[in-house]
């Protein structure tokens, strides 16, 4: 990531970065604090949450992973972690406050200030669209953060091409942060979302890009099988992974990243990892870890340099997806 439309400073992120959406929920505390030392002192600075993480769980009011690294982050040199959070979302049920709206904003970064324990945060990120609030209102909103120093660079995910360039284009001609990062569904099953229209503005325009689900809700593991299509998983009901689990062109591409990794003496989810890092204006990718076991199973992914031969099977096999 380089400067952004009001020229704060650079934004160096690591190539990987640390999914916290599990975190105090099917990570406990205890292992939710582990899995960051573990991350930090392996070199990953940058952490990704969001402020209604998790309040899907039963008994859950949202804040839980924010609360978490607020806790951890106290103990730890602030300027070395780049922390990013999202606002859009209901925080829990029975709460009328959620969208893009200027209040909702304001609230919602107190609030996220509050349970990480500092005064800014490196990357706020609209979670989705809102199609119910003026671009202008949110973007003026968003901009008053940069401008007081709680916010250091504005991100958005799950824009289109034409929804992220009208925001900017906005924001342009108002003089007004614009968005200087993506965070789209991207991996070796997800493409087209992102490289029919996504990809060539974000080069265009020098977005960052940070896409989430790298692997694919867990299929692209390797732990998903033919004769296994249903493996015990916590993302087994995702909309993703059901269109997967029974599409052999799925499995096909698996077959392809196991004969990849066997040469490569790596995990099979290093080498999808490894594809995503090697495409074009990708930043970092997200992995998310309920385990150190699962964290340290995806870091070497920056370690590994796929052939262009690896390269273009993988590209040919993946196409329909």
């Amino acid at each position: 990531m380089k400067y952004n439309s009001l020229g704060k400073t650079e934004l160096v992120v690591s190539r990987i970065c640390l999914g916290t959406m599990t975190f105090g929920w099917t990570s406990d505390e205890r292992t939710s604090l582990a899995i960051l030392d573990h991350a930090y002192e392996a070199g990953i600075n940058f952490l990704d949450t969001a402020d209604i993480y998790s309040s899907w769980a039963e008994g859950h009011k949202g804040g839980e992973s924010e609360t978490i690294i607020g806790r951890w982050l106290k103990e730890k040199p602030r300027e070395k972690v780049i922390l990013a959070t999202k606002v859009r979302g209901r925080m829990w049920q029975g709460d009328d406050g959620e969208g893009l709206s200027a209040p909702h904003i304001t609230r919602a970064i107190e609030g996220s200030l509050r349970r990480l324990q500092t005064d800014y945060v490196d990357l706020y990120q609209t979670h989705w669209p809102d199609e119910h609030t003026a671009q202008e209102e949110t973007a003026i909103a968003l901009d008053a953060l940069v401008r007081a120093g709680k916010v250091r660079f504005l991100g958005c995910s799950n824009y289109t091409a034409q929804y992220l360039q009208s925001a900017n284009e906005l924001c342009e001609q108002r003089g007004l942060a614009r968005f200087d990062t993506l965070q789209p569904n991207y991996s070796l099953l997800k493409r087209k979302e992102y490289e029919e229209e996504l990809a060539e503005y974000c080069v265009t325009e020098n977005i960052g890009v940070i896409p989430y689900s790298p692997l694919a809700a867990g299929f692209l593991t390797g732990k998903y099988t033919r004769k296994n299509p249903q493996p015990d998983s916590t993302r087994q009901t995702s909309k993703l992974i059901q269109s997967l689990k029974d599409a052999e062109a799925a499995y096909v591409v698996l077959d392809a990243l196991r004969e990849i990794a066997h040469e490569c003496n790596a995990p099979v989810s290093q080498i999808a990892l490894a594809w995503l890092l090697a495409r074009p204006q990708i930043d970092s990718a997200i992995i998310g870890a309920r385990t150190i076991e699962q964290l340290e199973q995806n870091l070497g992914a920056t370690e590994v340099t796929l052939s262009d031969a690896a390269l273009t099977q993988l590209n040919a096999l993946s196409q329909s997806f």
